[in-house]
């Protein structure tokens, strides 16, 4: 059963680097936008397309897969409402993070020139989003049953 615990940390720690992951870039990109410098919010745009993205991304495709392995380990059919929820979500979660990349795509494309306020709300409702939605599927592993 010591292999049990040892992957029940190793699948949260993903998640709890996801989700930490996610709220300090939104402040970072948030920040930058107030801060009205073009040239740090480039920055900060690129940054988080190249490395932070593809690592976001990573840590969250690595997260079904531990989890298929913690059910086979506990033996839980496949069935189970808590279970079926959270693989929904997280289907439903992965086409926001591609919508907020292509959403990130375009407010880089602009250069120097001012994002229109579509673009910007647009990016906080999918960052929000994607919060809410990390958020709802740790719940729905916390109070799965013992």
């Amino acid at each position: 059963m010591e292999h049990y615990q040892l992957l029940k940390i190793a699948h949260s720690l993903p998640g709890i680097l996801l989700l930490l992951g996610l709220i300090a870039h939104v402040v970072m990109l948030w920040k930058a936008w107030r801060g009205g410098d073009a040239a740090v919010l480039q920055r900060k745009l690129r940054r988080t397309r190249l490395i932070s993205l593809p690592l976001l991304g990573l840590l969250a495709l690595s997260l079904p897969v531990s989890g298929w392995w913690l059910v086979n380990l506990a033996a839980w059919p496949l069935g189970q409402t808590w279970l079926l929820a959270s693989s929904a979500l997280f289907g439903v979660l992965a086409v926001l993070l591609l919508l907020l990349a292509a959403r990130l795509s375009a407010w880089q494309a602009l250069g120097d020139t001012p994002a229109p306020a579509r673009l910007l709300r647009f990016t906080a409702a999918y960052a929000g989003l994607i919060l809410l939605l990390v958020l709802v599927i740790m719940g729905l592993m916390g109070a799965k049953p013992a």
